[in-house]
């Protein structure tokens, strides 16, 4: 089985290396294609107005001046000498819960691959103190990893779809199972713009995370990391809200 594995943290990112102790435990054919530098936030984008550079680091591990989906396509148009079998992105440094989703570089990495037809999952362990930089505990995702994704392996995908896959900010012994759930939603009144000056004078804006606030006993993804369980949510690319579509056609309508 041949793997792909990317990320949004970067080639020297701490949840990469986890992520190959992972995937060495499902294959030998393992084989990297990440962003050059930290790319957190990059949702979907693509690289449109620059060239892409690509560097190569070692035998079947290279790097994209990209995004996530970049590096995505990368590896596949030009790193790997076929299709993989299995594209995995993380184990992201964080959570991608709820909403955070549509934001989330390692998820939409993931998208990309479910978008060539791939199977292709996203991992990220959750970290439950501010300002712990990159000292984050990748225990739980490094333990029950290959745990989790094996039942993964020859599970039929729907078209177009893909899983996302939390580890919750415990060690890997206190993890109490894992739970198939819906993604949950936040409360993003709590953002913050956070306004300072720089040494020249110039005004700079950095956006603010405060405590996150969602409605608990819908059993989604938010719940189950907060009672200690791995969450695993199947995601779609279709995006329409199948119940309002006969209500605005009728808007349309002679």
């Amino acid at each position: 089985m041949r793997i792909l594995l990317t990320n949004d943290d970067g080639i020297n990112a701490p949840g990469l290396y986890v992520l190959e102790k992972i995937a060495a435990q499902l294959s030998d054919d393992i084989w990297i294609c990440a962003p050059s530098e930290e790319q957190s936030g990059a949702g979907h984008s693509l690289t449109l107005t620059r060239p892409v550079r690509m560097r190569q680091h070692a035998e079947r591990r290279f790097s994209v001046t990209g995004t996530p989906t970049d590096s995505v396509t990368m590896g596949l148009k030009k790193v790997l000498p076929a299709p993989p079998d299995l594209i995995l992105s993380g184990v992201n440094r964080g959570a991608n819960l709820g909403d955070d989703v549509t934001y989330s570089g390692t998820v939409s990495a993931a998208l990309e691959g479910a978008l060539a037809g791939i199977r292709s999952i996203a991992l990220s362990q959750v970290y439950s103190k501010e300002g712990v930089g990159n000292n984050v505990d990748f225990s739980a995702a490094e333990e029950w990893g290959a745990k989790v994704l094996r039942p993964l392996l020859d599970v039929p995908f729907a078209p177009r779809t893909l899983v996302n896959i939390n580890f919750p900010p415990i060690a890997a012994c206190d993890v109490k199972g894992i739970r198939v759930a819906r993604q949950g939603f936040h409360d993003y009144a709590r953002g913050s713009v956070v306004e300072g000056m720089d040494p020249r004078g110039f005004p700079y804006y950095w956006f603010g995370l405060h405590g996150i606030e969602h409605t608990p006993g819908h059993q989604t993804d938010l719940e189950a990391i907060a009672e200690g369980l791995i969450s695993v949510t199947p995601l779609q690319l279709d995006l329409t809200h199948e119940a309002s579509l006969a209500a605005l056609a009728s808007r349309y309508q002679p």
